[in-house]
């Protein structure tokens, strides 16, 4: 017999492996000062590309003002327990039916937090009958949530529709026999690509087969459409989704989640959701200031287009520049450059000690092997200037990575 924890002590994972020298630097990396475009890294000021403050919300005085008076109203303590046995207010209710109003859906429930938020969704919308159908390079929230099923389970390739189709023909042979639904998942936008889901293309699909879908638009939400109100709205199908998904974490700068779909679907889900029913309900100082951050963004259509006005300006210029930015159609810009993790390290120590620039690296097993991708998230908050210092810098640290810089560097990392 052998001990639970030798497993961990001989093999720490593909990212593990890297902690002696990743933590605190290239792994769980400290950004200080107010949420902005410049913050502090390391003792020096960078310009930052890897929050997910899309609107700019997050250090708006107006929102700090809220944030603040709602803070010194209720503390951080209010309402204790859950929604179903005392954590439920007038205000969790007012941001729900807004919400609910905003993306076009009869109702709307308030979660606690976005990653447990559809991880429980999916486990009460499905029962071992059901069959689930959802996209290969769902987030890993969602696939959590998959692994809960106790019945089928089929991934299509991503964005793929004639894997889809392929699919759904195998899962309704297979609830024809259990006499259960069909559940299709895909995200609005796919936060490391910044492609969006193909959902037109999906619900056509109804046509011919018979399924609900559930749309995760954390990245879309606030950010695409005409009114900000997601990848639904931008591609037209918004009234075809089933159950609409979205994170407060985001565009709205702050903490939670909500669900959208039928009044009945929501009365379901609300007494059934695991997550919600038995854990604390989402803070009062922070419902308040959600309510004036969905205000903003429904009232204030100059920060959606200064977002981007941005994003134009820095995906334009990098492919201007020959970069290779995949086929995002979002916020999300990834530039992705060929090397090992090691040059990734390398790379990226250059970057932000000499060039001031801060962004997320993403290497294997998240990418194939041999593989960078620099994922850079555009906000309300950036100007031109920061575009154009970065574009330089992006320029710099190619032609050092081909030439082989990166690589003598690295061998030091091993």
């Amino acid at each position: 017999m052998g001990d639970l924890f030798d497993r961990m002590r001989k093999d720490k994972g593909p990212l593990g492996k890297w902690a002696d020298i990743a933590e605190g630097y290239f792994a769980f990396p400290k950004l200080q000062g107010p949420i902005s475009n410049r913050m502090n890294f390391n003792g020096k000021e960078v310009i930052t590309w890897s929050v997910n403050d899309y609107l700019g919300l997050a250090n708006d005085p107006e929102v700090r003002r809220v944030d603040a008076e709602a803070a010194d109203k209720y503390g951080s303590a209010y309402p204790m327990g859950a929604r179903l046995m005392s954590g439920h207010t007038d205000l969790h209710e007012k941001l729900q039916n807004q919400l609910a109003e905003f993306v076009n859906k009869e109702s709307a429930y308030v979660l606690n937090f976005g990653y447990q938020g559809i991880l429980s969704t999916i486990d009460s919308l499905v029962s071992k009958n059901d069959v689930i159908v959802y996209d290969i390079d769902s987030h890993a929230c969602i696939v959590d949530g998959v692994r809960l099923h106790l019945g089928k389970r089929f991934t299509y390739q991503h964005n793929d529709m004639g894997s889809l189709e392929k699919n759904l023909n195998r899962a309704t042979k297979i609830v024809e026999e259990t006499n259960g639904g069909i559940l299709v998942i895909s995200e609005g936008v796919f936060g490391m690509r910044g492609e969006q889901g193909k959902l037109k293309e999906i619900v056509e699909l109804k046509k011919k087969f018979k399924f609900r879908l559930l749309v995760d638009d954390a990245h879309g939400f606030g950010t695409l459409g005409k009114t900000g109100a997601g990848a639904g709205e931008e591609q037209g199908v918004q009234d075809e989704i089933d159950v609409y998904f979205a994170t407060f974490a985001k565009s709205l700068a702050s903490t939670g989640a909500f669900i959208a779909s039928e009044k009945e679907i929501i009365d379901f889900l609300k007494y059934n959701m695991r997550s919600q029913v038995f854990a604390k309900s989402l803070q009062m100082q922070l419902v308040e200031g959600i309510l004036k951050r969905l205000e903003m963004l429904r009232n204030r259509p100059e920060f959606k287009q200064k977002l981007w006005d941005n994003v134009n300006k820095l995906q334009s210029g990098l492919k201007e520049r020959g970069f290779d930015i995949g086929t995002t159609q979002s916020c999300v810009t990834p530039v992705y450059l060929k090397g090992s993790v090691p040059e990734a390290m390398a790379l990226v120590k250059d970057l932000r000690e000499n060039y001031r620039i801060f962004c997320s690296i993403v290497v294997y097993p998240v990418i194939p092997k041999g593989l960078i991708l620099l994922r850079l998230i555009p906000t309300a908050s950036h100007n031109f200037d920061d575009i154009q210092e970065t574009l330089e810098a992006f320029s710099s640290i190619r032609e050092r990575l081909v030439t082989g810089v990166y690589k003598k560097l690295s061998e030091s990392l091993g």
